[in-house]
């Protein structure tokens, strides 16, 4: 008996054994599907049978399977059910099995300690599978091309296992840094999401692409996505505190599969709400005037942000002014954004590497403006080789050039110039052919990674505007900015930025036409700031932040002074200095899986300070200049007027399905200096003043609420957010205000209080040949002026539409890819006219004919709609070319429709005319050049 039993053993035994060797496309499976997608039928396959799937997402796009299979082979499995579409099963030793299209694949696994035999070349797709392809040899037996060559190292490493950590002990957790960086340039990687395979874990790498993670030691697969890039896998053996890494490619998209987020489930499993961000790649393909890509302009076709009007760079985000916007570059702020009258943004596209908008959802690590955040972030430059890109467009030219300097140090500088003469010259009109207009900027980037745990980066940006309209008045601004920033590792769980930086503005004017009224007029603000902004990742359930700033502003409000002979009257308006300080502590907490909270609170402090001589005004009467009682004299440095707040943020997050949630945002902010102007666009000529005794600081509180669904594997992106808005001392202007050379402002301007709400929609599609989004928001702004000094308040002291309030927004952004090499984009835009405050009537007064308005902002101009299309035409795709190039033509407003800007009106023989004026009146044909080496 005894013998049967270990002759049954030994049976059982080895057919275990035998089961274990055996290919995984021979066991046995149970599938019941019902209009089932791929993944859900690999993902079937996987838990029975421990195989892990490779395959091309898009391939399956509208494809199901309806079908009930009991204990059969894997292979017969999949050969009934894939190979009617005409794909095929390939398996390695390891277990993975390949679905490729077309015949068997044939593999050569590499050998323990030897490397890679450039075999098979893969393409990581959007959700972490590839999709095998034979590689292709110049001759039989021949070496492979370096693409080949990138794609099967990257393949090797997503196999190989690697050893972080030298503990003997197997207990207790232990932490993965690193930076993630592109293959190409060697560049961090920002915004890199850090996945672990069966696990909720996540981590995202900060701007320069650092990345932490804490786990229980073990072995485990780490999955890495981002935007435009390959997925990276990593099977690592975590025995320790150690580092990892990491090196992502390019991807290259297939004629089915253009990819515009990387980690396709962000917007339903991140916390954060109200932010976007856009691809460098989808900006340059968006159409704009003359062909230039421009972040702004694709910003504004984004839900909930708006501009006033065509040719205009400035945002309006959620009920905000366009000074409400803190516009950053590398932690700089940029002042004025535009070039050439507004048709330019000034970020040059080929230095760019990340933009984020904040509408909702701000980080503490911000402040200084009431609605929204713009975050730019400028690439650290090719570290392997120098290269270089450029362009040339109808009305300006490009040249960008980066490389290694030494083995530390890497450069990138970028220059734009236009010569937009010639375009002036051709107008009918002799007043515009004796004009002139012109730009140039430039940005520099230096990058010097010191050790492991220090680098270095110095980032300086100039730009300078002029235009001169018929040989008179000639007007010129400009930026400059820099900045140090020096980040530094203490440890595996904590690191830091220090930086200080200098941002200056400065607009001036001339006429020399005529000698006796000839002038000078400028203004310029400038500020110098420093920051420390501390990260701290106790363990993967928190991330702590913690910072300090300051500012330091110094304002020049206007200097007036006669030139050469000129009789004109010399004045300067006193110049403004203030301090500004801020603390911030916030805590990203995921509390469950499902469930995760931000909250954070900034603590800021302002003080404008002296010299300076302040106006006091009788008590109880209107702010005037026969009111003035007394002034009080402030010597250098002393308070004048000093405010503090505080800022609580939160933002929570709810997952209801994997792929569905809901979040919930509350927001204060708090902005000291303030835009003067009577325009409802941004104009050169618009200066800046800050809060005093007066003037209060602005407040906005906000509160939001979304629901988010992903659909077709987290392809199609859906949202929908409502929001609402209190605003609190608002700056708003009398009737007939004077804001320019004013010594008195604060008896022309009045504390307003206002409120914002809407909701926002966003459809947006991320994969397949044809993608894009549609969005739609409905959106109001309104004001009242209820200041007890002001004897007559706007509006009878009611409620009345904001200058940038526009109820309805659409927007379609649509981009084809036909091939490799060619696409098509097609733009829509639609949204309601902006107020105006139309003449009702004319009366004498003493002979003189006198206009009386209606409400301020009871009217509208004709709504907007402009449709835009463009063809962007790459050239071959041979690795081994001096240059690549590429063309992008198209129409901008093709359907030729006169939009108005602006609605003015002319007193002529007694009655009032209005007239509508147009920017783009007609279809701009464009086409540019660009090129790479």
């Amino acid at each position: 008996m005894k013998y049967c039993l270990l002759l049954l053993f030994c049976i059982i035994a080895c057919t275990g054994a035998l089961r274990a060797q055996s290919p995984v496309l021979a066991r046995p499976v149970t599938v019941r599907l019902d209009s089932a997608g791929i993944q859900q039928l690999t993902d079937t396959l996987e838990k029975q049978t421990g195989a892990y799937f490779y395959y091309d997402v898009t391939a399956f796009d509208n494809t199901y399977f309806t079908a009930t299979l009991v204990q059969q082979p894997m292979r017969e499995v999949l050969d009934s059910l894939l190979g009617r579409l005409g794909f095929s099963v390939t398996e390695d030793a390891q277990h993975h099995v390949f679905i490729a299209s077309g015949p068997p694949l044939t593999l050569q696994i590499p050998l323990a300690g030897r490397p890679p035999a450039p075999i098979l070349a893969v393409t990581p797709h959007a959700n972490g599978r590839v999709l095998p392809r034979a590689g292709k040899r110049k001759t039989a037996g021949g070496p492979a091309t370096e693409e080949e060559n990138a794609a099967v190292k990257a393949s090797y490493d997503d196999f190989k296992t690697y050893n972080i950590g030298n503990s003997n002990s197997t207990a207790g957790n232990a932490t993965i840094t690193g930076y993630i960086r592109r293959a190409t340039t060697n560049e961090g990687i920002g915004n890199a999401t850090v996945a672990v395979q069966g696990l909720t874990v996540k981590s995202v790498s900060d701007p320069y692409g650092y990345y932490t993670i804490t786990l229980p030691k073990g072995s485990y697969v780490l999955r890495f996505t981002c935007i435009g890039m390959m997925d990276a896998r990593r099977q690592v053996s975590l025995r320790g505190d150690g580092k990892l890494p990491v090196v992502m490619h390019d991807f290259v998209q297939s004629l089915k599969g253009v990819t515009i987020e990387g980690e396709k489930s962000s917007n339903v499993r991140s916390a954060a709400m109200g932010v976007q961000k856009i691809d460098i790649q989808t900006i340059k393909r968006v159409p704009s005037p003359m062909g230039e890509a421009d972040i702004l302009r694709v910003l504004q076709m984004l839900p909930g942000v708006t501009s006033a009007g065509e040719g205009s760079t400035g945002l309006n985000v959620r009920g905000g002014n366009v000074d409400q916007t803190l516009v950053l570059l590398d932690g700089a702020t940029v002042y004025n954004p535009a070039h050439f009258f507004g048709f330019f943004s000034a970020f040059n596209p080929d230095v760019i590497k990340d933009a984020e908008l904040y509408k909702s959802s701000i980080p503490v690590r911000y402040g200084s403006r009431l609605s929204s955040v713009l975050d730019v972030i400028t690439r650290e430059g090719n570290q392997h080789k120098f290269s270089g890109s450029g362009g040339i467009g109808p009305l300006n030219g490009h040249l960008t050039l980066e490389g290694p300097i030494g083995d530390k140090t890497t450069f990138i500088l970028g220059g734009r110039a236009s010569y937009s003469d010639w375009i002036l010259h051709l107008l009918k009109d002799p007043q515009y052919k004796r004009s002139s207009a012109g730009f140039y900027d430039g940005n520099l980037k230096i990058t010097n990674s010191w050790n492991d745990h220090n680098t270095i980066y110095l980032s300086a940006y100039i730009s300078h505007d002029n235009f001169k309209l018929d040989r008179d008045t000639a007007y010129k601004y400009g930026n400059k900015n820099a900045v140090l920033r020096w980040k530094h590792i203490f440890s595996s769980k904590a690191y830091g930025t220090f930086s200080v930086g200098t941002d200056n503005y400065n607009f001036s004017m001339n006429s020399d036409a005529n000698e006796i009224t000839a002038f000078k007029y400028r203004f310029n603000v400038a500020q110098q700031h420093a920051n420390v902004d501390m990260n701290f990742m106790p363990s993967n359930k928190h991330h702590l932040e913690a910072g300090l700033g300051g500012i330091y502003y110094q304002l020049s409000p206007g200097d007036y002074q006669p030139s050469g002979k000129s009789l004109a009257r010399p004045n300067t308006v006193p110049k403004e200095q203030a301090v500004e300080a801020a603390a911030y502590v916030a805590d990203n907490y995921t509390i469950t899986p499902d469930l995760t909270l931000n909250v954070g609170l900034r603590g800021a402090f302002f003080a404008n300070r002296g010299p300076a001589v302040v106006n006091e005004y009788l008590p109880g009467l209107p702010r005037e200049i026969s009111s003035v009682k007394d002034s009080v004299m402030y010597g250098s440095g002393k308070t004048i007027k000093s405010y503090a707040g505080l800022e609580p943020r939160m933002a929570l997050r709810y997952t209801l399905t994997t792929n569905s949630s809901v979040k919930a945002a509350y927001n204060r902010t708090q902005q000291f200096i303030h835009m003067l102007s009577n325009t409802t666009v941004v104009s050169p000529t618009d200066v800046w003043k800050l809060s005093d005794t007066y003037i209060r600081p602005e407040i906005g509180d906000q509160v939001s609420i979304g629901y988010y669904r992903n659909f077709k594997h987290n392809t199609i992106e859906t949202s929908a957010e409502l929001y609402y808005k209190w605003i609190r001392h608002a700056l708003s202007y009398k009737s007939g205000a004077n804001l320019l050379l004013n010594h008195h402002v604060e008896t022309d301007v009045a504390n307003a209080d206002g409120k914002a709400y809407g909701v926002e929609l966003l459809v947006k599609k991320t994969a397949g040949k044809m993608t894009g989004w549609v969005s739609y928001a409905y959106s109001r702004t309104l004001l009242r002026m209820r200041d007890p000094l002001v004897t007559d308040p706007t509006n009878h002291g009611n409620y009345y539409p904001a200058d940038y309030d526009k109820p309805h927004t659409a927007n379609l952004v649509a981009n084809y890819s036909i091939s490799h090499r060619f696409n098509v984009s097609l733009t829509s835009v639609y949204a309601t006219g902006r107020p105006i405050t139309l003449p009702i009537a004319s009366y004498y007064i003493d002979g003189s004919v006198r206009v009386l308005y209606a409400d301020r902002n009871s009217a509208r101009i004709p709504d907007y709609f402009r449709t835009d299309f463009s063809v962007n035409i790459d050239g071959n795709h041979k690795l081994h070319k001096v240059a690549h190039s590429s063309w992008s033509l198209g129409v901008y407003n093709m359907l030729a429709r006169r939009n108005a800007y602006s609605v003015y009106f002319v007193s002529e023989n007694g009655q009032i005319h209005g007239y509508k004026l147009s920017i783009f009146g007609t279809a701009i044909p464009f086409i540019t050049y660009n090129f790479k080496f």
